[in-house]
């Protein structure tokens, strides 16, 4: 399939499919589910699918309540909850000492957070909600690749160094989120960081914490992004967008849980 042929069509065309109504909200979206969870259970599914999909391993050092709270864009009582209940259910441990903190326990409860059902009947609405994702960065690649400036590559680089930097996936999260607003900015429409940035906004809700290493290795992928732009080459940033976004259908956990 040659992907690079279908940036002949306008990515205003392509912006247009993304709209939201007056209230920001995503026209298509049926994510039910998790809608209904309270954020104290939110938190307690996150981690606890992270430990049954193996991202968190056994052993694994939380970060800090502050940064978990920021990563997963709740409070921080709410986080402090959520893993004193993980601890009583067997599924994060406390240690003391030099090395202490909430760690995941070394043979941790699988399945023992009701609330992640949730996050698996919404799998249909995700994967459509990656590909409206898919169809806006696309979009926002090409328009970028024709109009960014060079304070607008500044800023994105400084991102990119920031996520080489960072010391867990809360606060990479941040960084990611950032970058790719920035990057919609760079198109010179002021009017698309609301479509797009109501895409991001649902997803980040069912991103889980993730292996740090996974997340440096997309962080490539905005650095060969950035070299697209700087050489105006749109259809390599489009190509380059899609690559990113299209792998969220294995690496969420809607590629990752088994939902036959």
């Amino acid at each position: 399939m040659s992907h690079p042929a279908a940036f002949r069509v306008s990515p205003v065309r392509v912006i247009a499919m993304a709209r939201t109504d007056d209230t920001g909200t995503l026209p298509f979206a049926t994510l039910n589910g998790v809608s209904r969870l309270s954020a104290l259970e939110a938190v307690r599914a996150r981690i606890a699918l992270a430990v049954d999909l193996g991202l968190l391993a056994p052993g694994d050092r939380l970060p800090s309540t502050a940064d978990i709270a920021a990563g997963l864009e709740v409070g921080e009582i709410t986080v402090r909850r959520a893993l004193v209940s993980l601890v009583a259910d067997g599924v994060l441990e406390r240690r003391r000492g030099r090395n202490g903190g909430t760690h995941v326990a070394e043979n941790p409860t699988r399945g023992a957070v009701a609330a992640a059902e949730a996050y698996r009947s919404d799998s249909p609405a995700v994967h459509a909600l990656i590909d409206h994702r898919l169809v806006l960065e696309c979009g926002i690649a090409h328009l970028a690749s024709g109009h960014v400036s060079q304070d607008n590559l500044s800023q994105l680089q400084d991102l990119v160094e920031e996520m080489d930097r960072v010391p867990s996936w809360a606060e990479f999260h941040g960084c990611d989120e950032r970058f790719h607003l920035r990057l919609a900015e760079a198109t010179g429409i002021p009017s698309l960081t609301t479509p797009y940035g109501a895409v991001l906004r649902e997803l980040y809700r069912y991103y889980l914490p993730y292996p740090l290493e996974a997340l440096r290795a997309s962080n490539t992928e905005h650095r060969r992004l950035l070299d697209a732009l700087r050489r105006k080459d749109a259809a390599e940033a489009g190509e380059v967008a899609r690559r990113h976004v299209e792998v969220l259908h294995r690496t969420m956990f809607v590629g990752l849980m088994n939902t036959d």
